[in-house]
């Protein structure tokens, strides 16, 4: 037999056993940065979603009973009102007059990073965060710039000196036989930049015939057009537009 050839010292060495217990075993630890860096992105795209692009929202209250019901869940857009203003028939949610009226200003004030925690999920339920200038609300346009606008005690609507039917509306402020009752009237013209907003349950809801500072809504205070119903699921589909106020002459080129 040959005796065994010697190995040359230059050549390449085989690796050494790697046993269980050996550092170079060991899958190399994740940062706990990458975890967190994931989750901030998340959040970050989320609430850029929401902020500029769409969200969703549910019905609090009966003010737009019978077409919303309470507990409803709305999906509401963000990018039409930035092209162009909203029109009559359409359901917006903007800020509560808490943020913007005058009179209310004075007791209620807020700022832009409590309103965003606030509204976040489950910080809201927090006793003591609640503040109502941070709050949102849920109306249908009926009135825009330039509108000469007349409601009368029963809630009913008069625009540019016509009479409007608006079949959505179901539940009219009760009244008497002088024709008076609780809900208070309205007549002026819709200044520029502005909206005229009212529950679709005229009866029960807290709208522009009742807030101390002034009936109009300003258009920067709008959040967005609400446009589709999600839940419950057996109603499902477009909020679409009532026509009802199309066909009123306009004022003003409005």
């Amino acid at each position: 037999p040959h005796p065994p050839v010697p190995q040359d010292p230059s050549s390449p060495q085989p690796p050494p056993a790697v046993g269980p217990d050996s550092p170079a075993a060991q899958p190399p630890q994740e940062s706990p940065w990458l975890f967190w860096r994931g989750v901030l992105i998340t959040l970050v795209v989320a609430l850029g979603i929401r902020q500029f692009l769409l969200e969703a929202r549910y019905i609090p209250s009966g003010s737009m009973l019978p077409g919303l019901q309470i507990q409803d869940r709305l999906l509401v857009e963000k990018l039409s009102y930035r092209n162009r203003a909203p029109r009559r028939g359409e359901i917006v949610v903007f800020h509560a007059p808490h943020h913007f009226d005058p009179v209310l200003l004075a007791n209620h004030r807020s700022s832009a990073l409590g309103c965003l925690l606030v509204n976040l999920p489950l910080v809201g339920s927090i006793p003591g965060l609640q503040n109502p200038a941070c709050d949102a609300y849920i109306k249908r346009v009926v009135a825009v710039a330039g509108d000469h606008v007349v409601v009368d005690p029963r809630g009913q609507l008069t625009l540019n000196g016509h009479r409007v039917a608006e079949p959505y509306v179901k539940n009219w402020c009760p009244v008497d036989s002088q024709g008076m009752g609780p809900c208070r009237t309205l007549n002026g013209v819709v200044p520029a930049d502005q909206v005229l907003t009212l529950g679709d349950n005229r009866a029960n809801s807290w709208d522009g015939r009742f807030w101390p500072g002034g009936a109009f809504l300003p258009r920067s205070e709008i959040i967005g057009r609400a446009f589709w119903r999600f839940y419950p699921f057996n109603t499902v589909g477009s909020l679409g537009r009532a026509e009802s106020g199309s066909g009123v002459a306009p004022r003003n080129g409005h």
